[in-house]
């Protein structure tokens, strides 16, 4: 069996779960979310120590749990968590050659980093008012997914120039322009498919083009630490995909940036 047959396998159930849980919304897409930030977390804790950058991946917990519940902490307790991080941060900012300051902003950056990712994707579903929340996490993920499949066959069959070969060798610029198509075909899917999507058409457009570019880049973010870890995958979860992180790179870089462009219109 091929590796592609093993992500198509993988892929179809999956995105059909998915999709019915995001119709769902509300507490079953959050707590689905809120997982696979769990795991996900554990996957770039990981890649973080086989790389020799040690953390406290039990803080990174508690603070991707408290983003997570921000919402419903009381104001007191929010503010002084805050405060705590800013002065713990900016402290190991300053002492940055010290062992716990090099730790702390690794336990920072698997937390939020990976966190804020798929908060802003559950963020996203809860816009609007009716399913529409549903038709823009839809768009986010057609989109997604388009600019993956189209870059992924378009630099099998046209890629000639390396995009980052040092980071990513199989990366290329003719994929990476194909990706444009790919989003601009996902987010006509998704407008195509309901009579009153929220947004217009013209709207939508903007989102595929950063999509475009902020997909590809958390796509070789991950790769640069896959390959300080020395590893081909973050884990070996999902048969052809590799672990969470290889395939939700792109959306935890992509649904911040879609989340507050989606805000300008819902």
């Amino acid at each position: 069996m091929t590796e592609l047959t093993k992500r198509i396998l993988v892929a179809v159930p999956a995105a059909s779960i998915f999709i019915s849980l995001a119709w769902m919304g509300g507490f079953y897409f959050n707590a689905v979310m809120a997982l696979l930030a769990a795991g996900t977390i554990w996957e770039v804790g990981r890649l973080l120590k086989m790389s020799g950058r040690d953390l406290f991946l039990p803080v990174s917990y508690l603070i991707a749990g408290a983003i997570w519940v921000a919402v419903i902490l009381p104001d007191p307790v929010l503010y002084v968590f805050v405060a705590l991080l800013i002065l713990a941060t900016a402290d190991a900012f300053i002492s940055t050659k010290s062992e716990w300051s090099v730790k702390w902003l690794n336990t920072m950056l698997c937390a939020v980093y990976t966190t804020l990712g798929y908060y802003m994707a559950a963020a996203v579903r809860e816009l609007g008012t009716g399913q529409d929340g549903f038709w823009l996490i839809l768009a986010l993920f057609l989109m997604i997914w388009g600019n993956d499949v189209f870059a992924y066959f378009g630099g099998k069959n046209f890629g000639r120039r390396k995009l980052a070969p040092h980071i990513s060798p199989n990366k290329t610029w003719e994929g990476f322009w194909f990706g444009f198509l790919g989003a601009v075909t996902g987010a006509t899917i998704a407008w195509f498919s309901v009579a009153d999507f929220p947004l217009t058409f013209y709207q939508l457009l903007p989102a595929a083009i950063i999509t475009s570019v902020t997909g590809p880049v958390g796509d070789l973010l991950e790769s640069s630490m896959k390959r300080r870890a020395d590893m081909k995958d973050s884990s070996s979860l999902l048969p052809g995909h590799g672990g969470l992180f290889d395939r939700f790179d792109a959306m935890i870089l992509t649904a911040p940036f879609i989340y507050f462009y989606f805000t300008l219109f819902v």
